[in-house]
């Protein structure tokens, strides 16, 4: 899903996939949804609740609100001219931080996603190096190491 593409947002997804077959899903980059002030952790559960994600990016994008009140979301200021831009793709935890990233996590884990986060860098402010390196750091305190147990709390 991403803007200018034919689907861009999880109700095209949807109708894209039930237009098509079940094989049809999401490589779900939410770098993509943020710019369009799409609720990522939603997001996730409507797709989730029809088995539509395939694949997660791990990657942010920070939306500076003075530009986009001018230029509005579908800024195409040149990559580079960050300070001119409505929005940068941004390294996990610059864009949102730590606390919504563990909310992600967890919410694709209460859809049922157990595949893989793979870190995409496209951060025009750091190195690919140091990018990767911050976004695993957040990522570590964010993903869980274990699965959960029986809710013996519950019975």
């Amino acid at each position: 899903m991403h803007p200018n593409m034919l689907v861009y947002e999880p109700t095209g997804m949807l109708a894209l996939r039930e237009a098509t077959n079940e094989r049809i899903g999401a490589n779900f980059d939410p770098s993509h949804l943020y710019w369009q002030g799409i609720d990522v952790t939603e997001a996730i559960r409507v797709l989730g609740d029809h088995d539509a994600i395939h694949h997660v990016h791990a990657k942010d994008t920070k939306v500076y609100d003075a530009n986009a009140r001018v230029k509005g979301v579908l800024d195409t200021t040149g990559y580079t001219e960050e300070p001119d831009r409505s929005w940068l793709f941004r390294s996990i935890g610059y864009g949102h931080d730590e606390s919504h990233w563990k909310d992600v996590v967890s919410t694709l884990r209460m859809v049922g996603y157990e595949g893989a986060l793979s870190i995409e860098h496209e951060d025009s402010l750091t190195s690919s190096r140091e990018g990767l390196e911050k976004a695993v750091d957040v990522l570590d305190r964010a993903v869980f190491e274990t699965r959960p147990g029986d809710a013996y709390w519950a019975e």
